[in-house]
């Protein structure tokens, strides 16, 4: 039996950094076009839906090719609303609505257009091949370490932000000496449904890396759309801006 594999998109009408962001054009498209396009082009991807609040945004996502079945509601659309809000609203809804229940979740952010449909396809297959995982989830190497990281204190002292179980002093010792860490990219990320409506997570309990290695972008502000364009450009071509650079610094 062929698995059922939703692509959501939320995507909210209230940006701040750049007003009506997910309309806005970039190379040529609204931005959100970028991420519908992706989908569309997935050879594991079975449906995709845009979740959003906002009519316009719900407009151009169908001229684009999306399902917009049902609008999301106020309270799950605001300034400070987590993920799973959109989540956890989307599959209640089709479940009640339609009895639909996928396998697996792709979630795809509008404001990081610049991806490869492959590594797209790739994350769901490495899901699917592990049926214990609750989640896939993008990862890059980060270029700063937590173990060297400190917090304030009310006291006004500091204190460690984490430390390593047999090493007193962490802050002390040359980078090389200490784990590798990653930061969740947002490339694309890839759950089971039970993590959200039985573990209230994007991740559940059992969640596996999905190393990136190429150079992210990603718009927040104005200022981030030309390297965005710049970009989308290089990859039509095949390549990245730094891409050689990017796997030498993240050999994993």
């Amino acid at each position: 039996m062929s698995e059922h594999v939703l692509a959501l998109i939320p995507a909210r009408g209230g940006s701040k950094g750049i007003p009506r962001k997910n309309v806005t054009m970039v190379g040529g498209k609204p931005l959100i076009a970028w991420s519908i396009g992706h989908a569309k082009a997935s050879k594991r991807i079975t449906r995709l839906i845009v979740s959003t609040d906002d009519q316009e945004i719900a407009a151009v996502s169908r001229e684009w090719g999306a399902e917009v079945p049902f609008m999301r509601p106020a309270e799950f659309a605001q300034d400070l609303s987590p993920d799973i809000d959109a989540f956890r609203h989307a599959l209640l809804w089709l479940n009640e609505h339609e009895g639909y229940a996928p396998d697996m979740v792709v979630h795809l952010r509008a404001p990081g257009p610049v991806r490869r449909v492959e590594l797209i396809d790739q994350a769901i297959d490495l899901l699917a091949a592990h049926p214990e995982a609750d989640a896939v989830r993008s990862v890059s190497l980060a270029l700063q370490t937590p173990f060297k990281m400190w917090k304030m204190r009310e006291d006004g002292f500091m204190v460690p932000v984490c430390r390593i179980e047999g090493m007193k002093d962490s802050q002390s010792v040359p980078r090389q000496m200490l784990p590798p860490v990653y930061w969740q990219c947002g490339y694309v990320d890839v759950l089971r449904p039970r993590a959200v409506l039985k573990m209230n997570s994007m991740w559940g309990e059992r969640v596996l890396p999905f190393v990136i290695h190429e150079q992210m972008f990603e718009i927040d502000y104005p200022e981030n759309v030309p390297a965005v364009e710049d970009a989308l450009r290089h990859l039509e071509h095949g390549t990245l801006p730094g891409q050689t650079e990017a796997r030498e610094r993240h050999p994993v």
